[in-house]
């Protein structure tokens, strides 16, 4: 657009994250409290059983591989930074003496997807449970999105999904054995204002995964998905300050999740327990879905009256 036009610049709502405030608190579980954190579950729940668990190098992927790991599992998990990969494997080891296997990858490229199954399928001769959790998005507002940065939501976040499931499930049936996937998505009922690109991801992938859940029924394969709302973790980094102060507010018991909360999720449904649940959406969300909305660049003065969520 010209400037004739009256082009106007972009809103940017990230902190930099080249200049990080100290003065930020650090937010999310550490990793003491993962190794302690209290589970409803018994301790071999997941005896013998495989997870691989995308982005399993922080947030809400950490606590499941954490639980899983405690909980008896063979877990895999993968990520994009090799050195969060590392560290997670060191304080699980540390905290559980279960030595679980990392490798990098980015899902978006469906060969490095493929020879991460290959991967996980040789150390530990299959896999019971995908999780998918790896995605990414950054608050804006729609009308200012780039190509590039569109683009780039939707290929990890839909596409990548896609490729690990797709692959997962040609294992399953080639090898004749069942298989279940949990998809981590977002709560997109209600629209998700600033971030319409991973909204857009994250509905795709619901419908996807009801559709898969029929068309894989057949091959024993279930498909459901987690639809956390505000999870706090050491993502919240990519928010500005003014924006978090509003986030508890989205829900009527106003107060925040955490990575426990999915993780215990993600555990019931890799469990014996979820086997007649198949094409579902579990929503962890403390009621946001009939209160409010997250406004994650924070609230635009047009909506910000009293009584407000």
């Amino acid at each position: 657009m010209s400037s004739e036009q009256g082009a106007t610049e972009p809103k940017v709502f990230r902190p930099d994250r080249d200049k990080p405030d100290p003065t930020r608190p650090r937010r999310g579980l550490r990793d003491e409290d993962l190794a302690s954190r209290e589970t409803v579950y018994r301790s071999d729940l997941l005896a013998g059983k495989t997870l691989l668990i995308t982005g399993g190098g922080s947030g809400m992927g950490k606590a499941a591989a954490f639980l899983a790991a405690r909980l008896g599992a063979n877990v895999a998990i993968c990520g994009r930074n090799q050195e969060k990969l590392d560290q997670t494997r060191e304080a699980i080891l540390a905290a559980t003496g279960v030595e679980i296997f990392t490798q990098s990858a980015t899902i978006r490229d469906p060969e490095a997807v493929e020879a991460l199954i290959g991967a996980v399928h040789d150390r530990f001769g299959g896999i019971d449970t995908i999780v998918n959790n790896a995605g990414g998005q950054y608050p804006q507002d729609a009308i200012d999105f780039t190509r590039k940065g569109w683009l780039a939501v939707i290929d990890t976040n839909l596409n990548g999904t896609w490729w690990v499931m797709q692959e997962a499930a040609k294992r399953w049936r080639d090898d004749g054995k069942p298989g279940n996937i949990v998809n981590i998505v977002a709560n997109v009922e209600r629209g998700m204002p600033q971030a319409a690109h991973t909204c857009a991801a994250r509905a795709g992938v619901i419908y996807l995964s009801k559709t898969l859940a029929t068309e894989w029924a057949p091959f024993d394969i279930r498909v459901n998905c987690i639809g956390p709302g505000v999870i706090e973790t050491e993502g919240f980094v990519m928010y500005p300050e003014e924006a978090l102060k509003r986030f508890h507010k989205a829900n009527p018991m106003k107060m925040r999740g955490n990575a426990w909360d999915v993780a215990e999720a993600i555990a019931y449904l890799a469990s014996p327990a979820a086997r007649f649940i198949n094409g579902d959406l579990l929503v962890i969300d403390g009621g946001q879905a009939q209160w409010g909305v997250i406004w994650p660049g924070g609230m635009p003065d047009y909506f910000d009256e009293s009584g407000a969520a």
